[in-house]
Protein backbone atom coordinates (compact mmCIF):
# COMPACT_ATOMS: atom_id res chain seq x y z
CA UNK A 1 0.00 0.00 0.00
CA UNK A 2 2.88 2.04 0.68
CA UNK A 3 2.93 2.67 -3.32
CA UNK A 4 -0.40 4.53 -3.46
CA UNK A 5 0.39 7.15 -2.05
CA UNK A 6 3.36 10.31 -1.76
CA UNK A 7 3.25 12.52 0.79
CA UNK A 8 3.49 15.58 -2.05
CA UNK A 9 3.88 18.81 -0.90
CA UNK A 10 2.74 21.82 -3.68
CA UNK A 11 6.40 22.43 -4.73
CA UNK A 12 6.89 18.34 -5.06
CA UNK A 13 3.70 17.97 -7.81
CA UNK A 14 6.64 17.41 -10.32
CA UNK A 15 5.34 16.01 -12.91
CA UNK A 16 8.30 13.37 -12.91
CA UNK A 17 7.09 11.73 -9.22
CA UNK A 18 3.21 11.44 -10.29
CA UNK A 19 3.78 9.96 -13.27
CA UNK A 20 6.12 7.07 -11.68
CA UNK A 21 3.32 6.95 -9.27
CA UNK A 22 0.54 6.49 -11.74
CA UNK A 23 2.43 3.88 -13.72
CA UNK A 24 3.15 2.31 -10.48
CA UNK A 25 -0.57 2.01 -10.08
CA UNK A 26 -1.55 1.27 -13.50
CA UNK A 27 0.92 -1.51 -13.42
CA UNK A 28 -0.56 -2.95 -9.98
CA UNK A 29 -3.71 -2.64 -11.07
CA UNK A 30 -4.13 -3.65 -14.99
CA UNK A 31 -7.07 -2.31 -16.42
CA UNK A 32 -8.06 -5.59 -17.89
CA UNK A 33 -7.00 -8.49 -16.09
CA UNK A 34 -6.58 -11.76 -17.70
CA UNK A 35 -5.58 -14.45 -15.10
CA UNK A 36 -8.41 -15.61 -12.92
CA UNK A 37 -7.43 -16.25 -9.82
CA UNK A 38 -9.66 -17.57 -6.64
CA UNK A 39 -9.08 -15.09 -4.35
CA UNK A 40 -8.06 -15.68 -0.44
CA UNK A 41 -10.82 -16.74 2.29
CA UNK A 42 -8.33 -14.82 4.71
CA UNK A 43 -6.94 -12.04 4.27
CA UNK A 44 -5.00 -8.83 6.93
CA UNK A 45 -6.23 -5.59 6.39
CA UNK A 46 -3.79 -4.03 4.19
CA UNK A 47 -4.45 -7.26 2.11
CA UNK A 48 -8.17 -6.53 1.77
CA UNK A 49 -6.92 -2.61 0.83
CA UNK A 50 -5.43 -3.78 -2.35
CA UNK A 51 -7.81 -6.12 -3.23
CA UNK A 52 -10.46 -3.08 -3.28
CA UNK A 53 -8.01 -0.83 -5.24
CA UNK A 54 -7.72 -3.73 -7.43
CA UNK A 55 -11.12 -3.95 -8.06
CA UNK A 56 -12.93 -1.14 -7.63
CA UNK A 57 -15.18 -0.19 -10.45
CA UNK A 58 -14.89 3.74 -9.52
CA UNK A 59 -10.86 3.80 -9.56
CA UNK A 60 -10.73 1.82 -12.86
CA UNK A 61 -13.02 4.61 -14.38
CA UNK A 62 -10.74 7.41 -12.78
CA UNK A 63 -7.60 5.64 -14.23
CA UNK A 64 -8.66 6.35 -17.76
CA UNK A 65 -8.90 10.10 -16.79
CA UNK A 66 -5.49 10.01 -16.80
CA UNK A 67 -5.47 7.93 -19.71
CA UNK A 68 -7.37 10.55 -21.80
CA UNK A 69 -5.47 13.38 -20.11
CA UNK A 70 -2.26 11.58 -21.86
CA UNK A 71 -3.68 11.74 -25.38
CA UNK A 72 -4.53 15.62 -25.15
CA UNK A 73 -1.09 16.49 -23.94
CA UNK A 74 -0.02 14.66 -27.14
CA UNK A 75 -2.56 16.95 -29.07
CA UNK A 76 -1.47 20.09 -27.22
CA UNK A 77 2.23 19.56 -28.38
CA UNK A 78 1.16 19.10 -32.19
CA UNK A 79 1.59 21.81 -34.42
CA UNK A 80 -0.57 23.14 -36.94
CA UNK A 81 -0.90 21.59 -40.56
CA UNK A 82 0.23 22.73 -43.92
CA UNK A 83 -1.99 23.17 -46.33
CA UNK A 84 -1.71 22.09 -49.70
CA UNK A 85 -3.51 23.09 -52.65
CA UNK A 86 -3.44 22.50 -56.28
CA UNK A 87 -5.45 23.38 -59.20
CA UNK A 88 -6.03 22.85 -62.87
CA UNK A 89 -7.53 24.78 -65.74
CA UNK A 90 -8.62 23.79 -69.23
CA UNK A 91 -10.03 26.45 -71.25
CA UNK A 92 -11.43 26.98 -74.85
CA UNK A 93 -8.76 26.67 -77.32
CA UNK A 94 -9.97 28.87 -79.89
CA UNK A 95 -9.63 31.50 -77.25
CA UNK A 96 -5.97 31.71 -77.02
CA UNK A 97 -3.09 31.49 -80.04
CA UNK A 98 -2.03 28.58 -81.57
CA UNK A 99 1.25 28.97 -79.74
CA UNK A 100 -0.11 29.30 -76.00
CA UNK A 101 -0.65 26.64 -74.03
CA UNK A 102 -4.34 26.55 -73.00
CA UNK A 103 -4.01 24.64 -70.05
CA UNK A 104 -3.72 26.38 -66.50
CA UNK A 105 -1.57 24.96 -63.58
CA UNK A 106 -0.79 25.70 -59.77
CA UNK A 107 0.47 24.43 -56.90
CA UNK A 108 0.27 26.33 -53.43
CA UNK A 109 1.19 26.04 -49.67
CA UNK A 110 0.34 27.87 -46.88
CA UNK A 111 2.35 27.26 -43.18
CA UNK A 112 0.20 29.15 -40.62
CA UNK A 113 2.45 30.70 -37.57
CA UNK A 114 1.52 30.52 -34.00
CA UNK A 115 2.31 33.66 -32.06
CA UNK A 116 2.18 34.05 -28.59
CA UNK A 117 3.31 30.91 -27.56
CA UNK A 118 0.05 29.29 -27.98
CA UNK A 119 1.42 25.57 -28.24
CA UNK A 120 3.58 26.29 -25.07
CA UNK A 121 0.58 27.03 -22.88
CA UNK A 122 -1.71 24.50 -24.34
CA UNK A 123 1.00 22.12 -22.75
CA UNK A 124 0.72 23.34 -19.71
CA UNK A 125 -2.53 23.57 -19.52
CA UNK A 126 -2.97 19.86 -20.60
CA UNK A 127 0.02 18.43 -18.29
CA UNK A 128 -1.43 20.55 -15.16
CA UNK A 129 -4.97 18.63 -16.55
CA UNK A 130 -3.10 15.47 -15.86
CA UNK A 131 -1.80 16.28 -12.33
CA UNK A 132 -5.51 16.67 -11.55
CA UNK A 133 -6.68 13.63 -13.06
CA UNK A 134 -3.33 11.95 -10.96
CA UNK A 135 -4.38 13.32 -7.61
CA UNK A 136 -7.75 12.99 -8.36
CA UNK A 137 -7.04 9.10 -8.44
CA UNK A 138 -5.13 9.41 -5.53
CA UNK A 139 -7.58 11.09 -3.41
CA UNK A 140 -10.51 8.37 -4.69
CA UNK A 141 -7.71 5.52 -3.07
CA UNK A 142 -7.14 7.47 0.10
CA UNK A 143 -11.38 7.54 0.69
CA UNK A 144 -11.72 3.99 -0.56
CA UNK A 145 -8.74 2.89 1.68
CA UNK A 146 -10.79 4.51 5.10
CA UNK A 147 -13.77 2.78 3.95
CA UNK A 148 -12.11 -0.54 3.76
CA UNK A 149 -10.21 0.12 6.71
CA UNK A 150 -13.40 0.98 8.50
CA UNK A 151 -15.40 -2.12 7.44
CA UNK A 152 -12.53 -4.52 8.43
CA UNK A 153 -12.88 -2.90 12.07
CA UNK A 154 -16.57 -3.81 11.81
CA UNK A 155 -16.10 -7.79 11.12
CA UNK A 156 -12.59 -7.69 13.92
CA UNK A 157 -15.49 -6.03 16.13
CA UNK A 158 -18.50 -8.08 15.00
CA UNK A 159 -16.02 -11.42 15.42
CA UNK A 160 -15.03 -10.40 19.11
CA UNK A 161 -18.51 -9.27 19.99
CA UNK A 162 -19.48 -13.30 18.81
CA UNK A 163 -16.53 -14.72 21.03
CA UNK A 164 -18.06 -12.75 23.76
CA UNK A 165 -21.60 -14.08 23.51
CA UNK A 166 -20.46 -17.77 22.75
CA UNK A 167 -18.06 -17.61 26.54
CA UNK A 168 -21.42 -16.05 28.44
CA UNK A 169 -23.54 -18.51 26.75
CA UNK A 170 -21.00 -21.45 27.83
CA UNK A 171 -21.03 -20.11 31.41
CA UNK A 172 -24.78 -20.22 31.76
CA UNK A 173 -24.66 -23.59 30.05
CA UNK A 174 -22.45 -24.54 32.93
CA UNK A 175 -24.77 -22.86 35.84
CA UNK A 176 -27.62 -24.69 34.03
CA UNK A 177 -25.98 -28.31 34.64
CA UNK A 178 -25.01 -27.36 37.93
CA UNK A 179 -28.73 -26.12 38.85
CA UNK A 180 -29.68 -28.97 37.59
CA UNK A 181 -27.93 -31.48 39.44
CA UNK A 182 -28.57 -29.08 42.65
CA UNK A 183 -32.50 -29.99 41.57
CA UNK A 184 -32.16 -33.31 41.64
CA UNK A 185 -30.27 -33.08 44.82
CA UNK A 186 -32.85 -31.39 46.71
CA UNK A 187 -30.71 -28.57 47.42
CA UNK A 188 -32.45 -26.08 44.56
CA UNK A 189 -36.10 -25.14 44.00
CA UNK A 190 -37.17 -25.80 40.31
CA UNK A 191 -38.42 -22.15 39.62
CA UNK A 192 -34.35 -21.23 40.49
CA UNK A 193 -33.46 -23.60 37.44
CA UNK A 194 -36.10 -22.34 35.33
CA UNK A 195 -34.72 -19.13 35.93
CA UNK A 196 -30.94 -20.19 34.66
CA UNK A 197 -32.24 -21.68 31.62
CA UNK A 198 -34.42 -18.83 30.93
CA UNK A 199 -31.22 -16.54 30.99
CA UNK A 200 -29.05 -19.27 29.03
CA UNK A 201 -31.94 -18.84 26.25
CA UNK A 202 -31.31 -15.04 26.07
CA UNK A 203 -27.45 -15.63 26.04
CA UNK A 204 -28.09 -18.29 22.74
CA UNK A 205 -29.73 -15.26 21.50
CA UNK A 206 -27.13 -12.95 21.54
CA UNK A 207 -25.05 -15.70 20.82
CA UNK A 208 -27.12 -15.70 17.14
CA UNK A 209 -27.60 -12.12 17.02
CA UNK A 210 -23.90 -11.74 17.30
CA UNK A 211 -23.18 -14.45 14.43
CA UNK A 212 -25.99 -12.48 12.46
CA UNK A 213 -23.73 -9.02 12.56
CA UNK A 214 -20.49 -10.99 11.74
CA UNK A 215 -22.50 -12.67 8.62
CA UNK A 216 -23.13 -8.72 7.35
CA UNK A 217 -20.24 -7.16 8.50
CA UNK A 218 -18.27 -10.00 6.06
CA UNK A 219 -20.50 -9.50 3.27
CA UNK A 220 -20.07 -5.89 3.41
CA UNK A 221 -16.65 -5.99 3.50
CA UNK A 222 -16.51 -8.61 0.35
CA UNK A 223 -18.69 -6.25 -1.69
CA UNK A 224 -16.10 -3.52 -1.16
CA UNK A 225 -13.27 -5.93 -2.69
CA UNK A 226 -15.27 -6.02 -5.26
CA UNK A 227 -16.52 -9.83 -5.27
CA UNK A 228 -19.74 -11.09 -6.46
CA UNK A 229 -19.78 -14.14 -4.89
CA UNK A 230 -20.10 -14.20 -1.03
CA UNK A 231 -17.80 -16.65 0.98
CA UNK A 232 -19.41 -17.59 4.86
CA UNK A 233 -16.07 -18.84 5.29
CA UNK A 234 -14.35 -15.09 4.64
CA UNK A 235 -12.50 -13.89 7.28
CA UNK A 236 -10.44 -10.89 8.48
CA UNK A 237 -7.24 -12.20 10.14
CA UNK A 238 -5.16 -10.20 12.74
CA UNK A 239 -5.73 -7.76 15.58
CA UNK A 240 -7.41 -4.71 15.90
CA UNK A 241 -5.27 -1.64 15.13
CA UNK A 242 -3.03 -0.42 18.38
CA UNK A 243 -0.68 2.48 18.55
CA UNK A 244 1.55 3.52 20.77
CA UNK A 245 3.19 6.67 19.36
CA UNK A 246 2.24 10.12 20.65
CA UNK A 247 -0.26 12.01 18.07
CA UNK A 248 0.06 15.80 17.89
CA UNK A 249 -2.91 17.66 16.38
CA UNK A 250 -0.40 20.29 15.07
CA UNK A 251 1.78 17.41 13.59
CA UNK A 252 -1.79 16.00 11.33
CA UNK A 253 -2.68 19.73 11.24
CA UNK A 254 0.73 19.94 9.38
CA UNK A 255 0.65 16.73 7.80
CA UNK A 256 -2.90 17.19 6.11
CA UNK A 257 -2.10 20.94 4.58
CA UNK A 258 1.20 19.38 2.93
CA UNK A 259 -0.19 15.83 1.73
CA UNK A 260 -4.31 15.50 1.25
CA UNK A 261 -4.72 14.55 -2.36
CA UNK A 262 -7.49 16.62 -2.66
CA UNK A 263 -5.86 20.13 -1.68
CA UNK A 264 -3.06 19.13 -3.86
CA UNK A 265 -5.22 18.24 -7.02
CA UNK A 266 -7.15 21.87 -6.61
CA UNK A 267 -3.34 23.49 -6.20
CA UNK A 268 -2.84 22.15 -9.22
CA UNK A 269 -5.55 22.64 -10.50
CA UNK A 270 -5.09 26.49 -10.10
CA UNK A 271 -1.90 25.87 -11.78
CA UNK A 272 -3.72 24.41 -14.49
CA UNK A 273 -5.83 27.86 -14.65
CA UNK A 274 -3.36 29.99 -15.01
CA UNK A 275 -1.76 28.35 -17.70
CA UNK A 276 -5.04 28.71 -19.50
CA UNK A 277 -5.26 31.98 -18.54
CA UNK A 278 -1.92 32.66 -20.50
CA UNK A 279 -3.28 30.53 -23.15
CA UNK A 280 -6.44 32.40 -23.61
CA UNK A 281 -4.32 36.08 -23.31
CA UNK A 282 -2.13 34.45 -26.07
CA UNK A 283 -5.37 33.14 -28.30
CA UNK A 284 -5.83 36.89 -28.52
CA UNK A 285 -3.28 37.19 -30.67
CA UNK A 286 -3.75 36.86 -34.57
CA UNK A 287 -1.63 34.06 -35.81
CA UNK A 288 -0.24 34.71 -39.27
CA UNK A 289 0.06 32.72 -42.48
CA UNK A 290 2.74 32.59 -45.44
CA UNK A 291 1.87 31.21 -48.65
CA UNK A 292 3.79 29.82 -51.75
CA UNK A 293 2.74 29.29 -55.01
CA UNK A 294 4.21 27.91 -58.42
CA UNK A 295 2.85 28.16 -61.77
CA UNK A 296 3.87 26.61 -64.88
CA UNK A 297 3.60 28.57 -67.84
CA UNK A 298 4.19 27.97 -71.53
CA UNK A 299 3.48 30.01 -74.55
CA UNK A 300 5.35 30.72 -77.85
CA UNK A 301 7.08 27.63 -78.03
CA UNK A 302 9.03 28.72 -74.35
CA UNK A 303 8.50 27.24 -71.03
CA UNK A 304 8.41 29.20 -67.72
CA UNK A 305 7.28 29.64 -64.42
CA UNK A 306 5.66 31.81 -61.93
CA UNK A 307 6.24 31.95 -58.50
CA UNK A 308 4.30 33.59 -56.16
CA UNK A 309 4.43 34.51 -52.28
CA UNK A 310 1.22 35.53 -50.33
CA UNK A 311 1.11 36.49 -46.50
CA UNK A 312 -2.70 37.24 -44.85
CA UNK A 313 -3.46 37.39 -40.59
CA UNK A 314 -7.35 38.34 -39.66
CA UNK A 315 -7.83 41.92 -38.65
CA UNK A 316 -8.39 41.57 -34.42
CA UNK A 317 -11.25 44.30 -34.90
CA UNK A 318 -13.80 42.52 -32.82
CA UNK A 319 -12.72 39.06 -31.68
CA UNK A 320 -9.64 39.67 -29.70
CA UNK A 321 -11.20 36.34 -27.15
CA UNK A 322 -12.12 38.92 -24.61
CA UNK A 323 -14.61 36.67 -23.40
CA UNK A 324 -12.34 33.47 -22.58
CA UNK A 325 -10.02 35.68 -21.28
CA UNK A 326 -12.36 36.72 -18.74
CA UNK A 327 -13.36 33.25 -17.91
CA UNK A 328 -9.64 32.16 -17.40
CA UNK A 329 -9.61 34.94 -14.82
CA UNK A 330 -13.18 34.65 -13.18
CA UNK A 331 -12.37 30.46 -13.35
CA UNK A 332 -8.85 31.57 -11.48
CA UNK A 333 -10.98 33.06 -8.58
CA UNK A 334 -13.17 30.45 -8.20
CA UNK A 335 -10.71 27.82 -7.22
CA UNK A 336 -9.05 30.15 -5.09
CA UNK A 337 -12.00 30.47 -3.12
CA UNK A 338 -12.47 26.75 -3.39
CA UNK A 339 -8.86 26.11 -2.18
CA UNK A 340 -9.58 28.50 0.90
CA UNK A 341 -12.68 26.42 1.50
CA UNK A 342 -11.32 23.05 1.46
CA UNK A 343 -8.55 24.59 3.91
CA UNK A 344 -11.12 25.37 6.21
CA UNK A 345 -12.79 21.69 5.97
CA UNK A 346 -9.56 20.07 6.43
CA UNK A 347 -9.04 21.96 9.29
CA UNK A 348 -12.38 21.14 10.79
CA UNK A 349 -11.81 17.70 10.04
CA UNK A 350 -8.25 17.69 11.70
CA UNK A 351 -9.87 18.81 14.90
CA UNK A 352 -12.43 16.26 14.58
CA UNK A 353 -10.82 13.66 14.00
CA UNK A 354 -8.35 14.22 16.74
CA UNK A 355 -11.03 14.81 19.09
CA UNK A 356 -12.27 10.98 18.37
CA UNK A 357 -8.87 9.67 18.59
CA UNK A 358 -8.10 11.70 22.12
CA UNK A 359 -11.69 10.37 23.39
CA UNK A 360 -11.41 7.02 22.19
CA UNK A 361 -7.49 6.45 23.78
CA UNK A 362 -8.80 8.02 26.87
CA UNK A 363 -11.94 5.61 26.58
CA UNK A 364 -9.65 2.30 26.13
CA UNK A 365 -7.29 3.28 28.52
CA UNK A 366 -10.27 3.73 31.59
CA UNK A 367 -11.83 0.10 30.67
CA UNK A 368 -8.63 -1.36 30.45
CA UNK A 369 -6.75 0.10 33.68
CA UNK A 370 -10.18 0.90 35.24
CA UNK A 371 -13.00 -1.63 34.89
CA UNK A 372 -12.03 -4.65 32.88
CA UNK A 373 -10.29 -6.62 35.54
CA UNK A 374 -12.57 -5.34 38.54
CA UNK A 375 -15.82 -5.96 36.69
CA UNK A 376 -14.12 -9.70 35.70
CA UNK A 377 -12.95 -10.38 39.38
CA UNK A 378 -16.97 -8.94 40.83
CA UNK A 379 -18.33 -11.66 38.22
CA UNK A 380 -15.96 -14.54 39.42
CA UNK A 381 -16.49 -13.70 43.10
CA UNK A 382 -20.49 -13.44 42.98
CA UNK A 383 -20.69 -16.71 40.73
CA UNK A 384 -18.45 -18.61 43.02
CA UNK A 385 -20.76 -17.51 45.81
CA UNK A 386 -23.71 -18.65 43.71
CA UNK A 387 -22.60 -21.76 43.40
CA UNK A 388 -22.00 -22.17 47.24
CA UNK A 389 -25.92 -21.07 47.77
CA UNK A 390 -24.23 -17.40 49.68
CA UNK A 391 -25.44 -15.59 46.69
CA UNK A 392 -28.75 -15.39 44.72
CA UNK A 393 -29.41 -15.66 41.27
CA UNK A 394 -30.55 -12.23 40.39
CA UNK A 395 -27.04 -10.96 42.01
CA UNK A 396 -25.21 -13.67 40.02
CA UNK A 397 -27.58 -12.33 36.65
CA UNK A 398 -26.81 -8.77 37.70
CA UNK A 399 -22.49 -9.53 37.88
CA UNK A 400 -22.68 -11.39 34.92
CA UNK A 401 -24.52 -8.33 32.49
CA UNK A 402 -22.39 -5.82 34.38
CA UNK A 403 -19.10 -8.03 32.93
CA UNK A 404 -20.80 -8.51 29.55
CA UNK A 405 -21.60 -4.52 29.52
CA UNK A 406 -17.61 -3.88 30.39
CA UNK A 407 -16.64 -6.33 28.04
CA UNK A 408 -18.95 -5.17 24.98
CA UNK A 409 -17.93 -1.74 26.01
CA UNK A 410 -14.39 -2.76 26.00
CA UNK A 411 -14.69 -4.28 22.62
CA UNK A 412 -16.35 -1.30 21.12
CA UNK A 413 -13.47 1.27 22.60
CA UNK A 414 -10.84 -0.87 21.11
CA UNK A 415 -13.13 -0.39 17.51
CA UNK A 416 -13.48 3.10 18.06
CA UNK A 417 -9.62 3.80 18.71
CA UNK A 418 -8.73 1.58 15.63
CA UNK A 419 -11.31 3.69 13.97
CA UNK A 420 -9.89 6.83 15.15
CA UNK A 421 -6.62 5.64 14.07
CA UNK A 422 -7.40 5.00 10.50
CA UNK A 423 -9.51 8.36 10.24
CA UNK A 424 -6.25 10.42 11.41
CA UNK A 425 -3.98 8.91 8.53
CA UNK A 426 -6.85 9.52 6.14
CA UNK A 427 -7.63 13.14 7.30
CA UNK A 428 -3.67 13.66 7.04
CA UNK A 429 -3.40 11.76 3.35
CA UNK A 430 -0.95 9.40 4.81
CA UNK A 431 -1.17 5.43 4.56
CA UNK A 432 -2.03 3.95 7.38
CA UNK A 433 0.22 0.86 8.92
CA UNK A 434 -0.63 -1.88 10.92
Amino acid sequence: MENLYLLLTPRGCSSVSLIGLISVLLLVVPIVSLAQTVPPQQVTVEQAVQEAVDNDLNLLAERYNVAVADARIITARLRPNPIVSANANIVDHSLYHSGTSPFSEAVHIDVPFERGGKREYRTQVAENARGVAELQLLNSVRTLTLDVHNAAVDVLLARANVALAQENLRAFNDIVTVNTNRVRAGDLAQVELERTRLAALQFQNDVQQSESNLRIARNTLQTLLGRRQRSPQFDVIGELRRQQQVVTIEGIREQAMRARPDLLALQRDQARSAADLRLQIAQGKVDYTVGAEIQPQQGNLRTGNQFGIFFSMPLPLFNRNQGEIERARDEQEQIATKIRALEADIENEVQNAYQQYSTAQALLQRIETEMLNQSRDVRQTIEYSYRRGQSSFIEFLDAQRAFNDTRQSYNNAQADYARSLYLLDSVAGRVATQ
